[in-house]
């Protein structure tokens, strides 16, 4: 398709750090990734939150280095020898840069002309030695070696929790990253450099090396949120003071800040925690919460004194995308509710357990929330838990009644039912009991996991004479985002006659307590679809096309031909008519614009029309990016919107530095001079900006060009980037490009 074949590779962000920061602070964050040399802008979901680019350390390759290492040498003997004005008069014509130092003072406000430009050269020199110091030749992974610096200011009043961080470039919008609007005070682990690939043999090497003292314990003060980076090998330890009786949440976000890694196994950043106590004992430990990888510890303190929390990686293993955020404290903390979910047209209000909740207010769905998965959190003197999930349908709903342990004890129901229970205790079975017609097709599905029960649930259909009709544990569910434990049940069976049956259901792995909950649908099919949309973001060409792929998501057996859409999209853009057929799960939706270029970012939305008996049902894609998990296998991640920009191919961002035309009495180098400017050159005569340069005689041999020609379009481009950076001074770029034009 012309469309995919104009598609622009998108902007990548791998990582965010720190991935989030407390209420009413402002603070630089470091993303890593590759594609954005161009970067203009940040975009974080939500409101309260606003964000802009600081500087852009774009990946350089060895040439780029090593002109940066000699316009560093340069800068460093003429800073050190000049002490004529007349050589700081030189250096001021030289230097050119910067506006403002490093350290925030004006140029402009030094006392002495020579002053002013000592400084401009210290600014630059500065510059040049933070730039290089974020180099590394053969970085760990290459995609995420380039680095975004962003200053970030949270609002006071910004509503806490999740928000999703993109990049904008000239040419496309990146994937997005979890960002997190924290209420506690923060510490953030010194950022570190990009890590380096291993060598097998030579894994030391490859080690972080932090400076004397940068490995100190930090001491922290609860309740807090520590930041950091796991390198390999590393364990990061944090001591702290607790009293008798105190109850402690410890809790990590890693796995859920970089959902998946295409490189690495498991898939993700696998934390680890473990508490001591001032006698280096193990007093807790925890390398999950429950199914999800990121760990949470529970901690009464038996005594007063001092404990240490430790995090590392379950293997070891690390690098700058190994990011955590470790929350510990006298913090609220949900760890289940019930039931799991009620009729949206009276929504029930859960009862919740949990650590720290004495006093807690839950916060119930809002008033006319509509079908489907909502979230709550507990509210105590005003720090807010974690949220858990809450369904909401439109089936009749009950209850769960005990004892119903077996057959003879079967709770009767009238179908359709959605049940509200729990498996209360390990090896325990609930069983229900229905009516049913001969051929009539019964459904029963449960969501557990996908309501973060504990709950590995199996289910089993039987007949009055005890029979097996029907038997499920696990289902496959594309919609299931960042859980790869898919551990919800499904079965849709045929009864063969008029009769009594029952549905069982239980805990694969025979577990059970009052977190195991459940909600368990029974009665006839309801046909229905969901739309999953990836990329989340789009580049269009001018006047062009690009593709979307569209995943279908089919329910309860539903096979007929649904129509792809946008909804009511903004002038420029437009959809062409598109149906997957009955069968189809997957297809493609090409959206198109008339449009030369758009200055922002415009958010689309896709719809997906079917007719389901006689009703027509409409519902609107989710976008997602399609993420590999451990060079394998693929995952589908939801995100909050489509965004799509349409750039101009032929459109160049004006530079944010306007390099000088190099003078042509300027020779260069690499080549000698020509004849008509040699005759009229003087001996001892300072042309070259420091080198004297004699007469030459027209019959001399000329040296060997340090370029070819082959070179010299690569070198030109590498010296306006740097020159546009701010890394060059004028002086040393002219002759730069000086040499560079000899060569052609």
């Amino acid at each position: 398709m012309l469309g995919a074949a104009l598609a622009q590779p998108r902007p990548y962000i791998g990582f965010v750090y720190p991935a989030g920061g407390q209420q009413g602070t402002t603070f630089q964050v470091r993303l890593g990734g590759q594609g954005w040399e161009d970067v203009s802008e940040v975009l974080v979901s939500g409101t309260g939150v606003t964000a802009k680019i600081t500087e852009n350390y774009r990946r350089l390759d060895g040439m780029e280095m090593q002109l940066l290492n000699e316009q560093a040498s340069l800068l460093r003997r003429k800073t050190l020898s000049a002490s004529s004005h007349t050589m700081l008069t030189k250096l001021d014509k030289e230097v050119k840069l910067p506006d403002t130092p490093t350290n925030g003072t004006s140029v402009a406000d030094e006392t002495t002309p020579a002053e002013a430009q000592k400084a401009a050269a210290r600014a630059l020199l500065e510059r040049i030695e933070k730039r290089t110091a974020e180099y590394v030749a053969t970085p760990a992974s290459a995609a995420i070696a380039s680095l975004v610096l962003v200053e970030v200011s949270i609002a006071a009043d910004a509503e806490p929790g999740e928000r999703e961080m993109r990049l904008v470039t000239s040419r496309g919008v990146s994937n997005p990253l979890v960002f997190y609007v924290g209420q506690l005070p923060e510490i953030t682990e010194k950022p570190m450099t990009t890590a380096i690939q291993q060598v097998l043999g030579k894994e030391s090497s490859a080690l972080r090396k932090r400076p004397p003292g940068e490995d100190e314990q930090v001491r922290l003060t609860l309740p807090c949120t520590v930041n950091g980076q796991i390198a390999s090998g590393e364990v990061h330890r944090y001591p702290f003071q607790a009293h008798k009786g105190e109850r402690v949440v410890i809790s990590v976000l890693g796995r859920r800040l970089v959902p998946f890694m295409a490189d690495a196994v498991p898939g993700w950043f696998q934390p680890v925690l473990a508490l001591y106590d001032a006698e280096g004992k193990e007093v807790a430990y925890d390398d999950r919460y429950r199914f999800k990888p990121d760990p949470t510890i529970f901690f009464e303190a038996p005594a007063d004194g001092e404990y240490v929390i430790a995090i590392h990686d379950s293997l070891y293993r690390g690098r700058e995308d190994f990011v955590y955020r470790l929350t510990a404290g006298d913090l609220p903390f949900i760890t289940s509710a019930f039931p799991l979910g009620g009729p949206a047209s009276a929504p029930p209000k859960p009862e919740i357990k949990g650590w720290n909740l004495d006093g807690a207010k839950l916060t119930p769905p809002e008033a006319g929330a509509e079908p489907g998965t909502h979230y709550l959190r507990a509210n105590r003197k005003d720090l807010v838990s974690n949220r858990v999930p809450f369904a909401l349908d439109t089936l009749p709903e009950l209850m769960e009644q005990e004892p119903n342990d077996d057959v003879a004890t079967a709770q009767k129901v009238n179908l359709p039912v959605i049940i509200n229970g729990r498996i209360g205790k390990p090896d325990d079975w609930d069983v229900f009991q229905f009516e049913g017609k001969s051929n009539q097709t019964v459904v029963a599905e449960v969501r557990a996991r996908r309501l973060d029960s504990p709950l590995d649930s199996v289910l089993k259909l039987t007949d009055a004479t005890g029979k097996l009709l029907a038997f499920n544990d696990d289902t496959e569910d594309l919609a299931a985002g960042i859980n790869t434990h898919q551990a919800d049940s499904y079965l849709m069976a045929r009864l063969p006659a008029d009769g009594t049956y029952y549905v069982h259901i239980g805990d694969t792995a025979r577990q059970g307590g009052d977190e195991y909950g459940y909600r368990l649908r029974l009665g006839a099919p309801m046909p229905d679809f969901e739309l999953r949309i990836v990329p989340s973001s789009l580049s269009i060409r001018s006047n062009s096309s690009a593709p979307l792929t569209v995943y279908v998501l089919r329910q309860d057996g539903f096979k007929g031909p649904i129509k792809l859409s946008l909804k009511d999209p903004p002038a420029g853009f437009s959809a062409p008519p598109t149906t997957l057929s009955a069968t189809q799960t997957v297809g493609r939706l090409n959206v198109k614009t008339s449009l030369l270029r758009t200055e922002e970012p415009v958010r689309l939305s896709v719809l997906g029309s079917a007719k389901i008996g006689s009703r027509e049902v409409t519902h609107e894609a989710v976008p997602a990016e399609d993420r590999m998990q451990a060079f394998l296998w693929r995952q589908l991640v939801p995100a909050r919107d489509l965004q799509v920009l349409v750039f101009d191919p032929a459109y160049q961002p004006p530079p944010k530095r306007v390099a000088p035309a190099v003078p042509v009495c300027l020779p260069a180098t690499n080549a000698p001079a020509a004849t008509n400017l040699v005759a009229k050159s003087t001996p001892g005569t300072n042309t070259l900006g420091g080198t004297n340069v004699a007469s030459v005689s027209s019959n001399a041999v000329p040296p060997k060009p340090k370029f070819s020609k082959q070179q010299v379009a690569y070198r030109l481009r590498q010296l306006k980037r740097l020159y546009e950076e701010g890394m060059l001074s004028d002086q040393f770029y002219c002759e730069k490009v000086a040499e560079c034009e000899a060569a052609e």
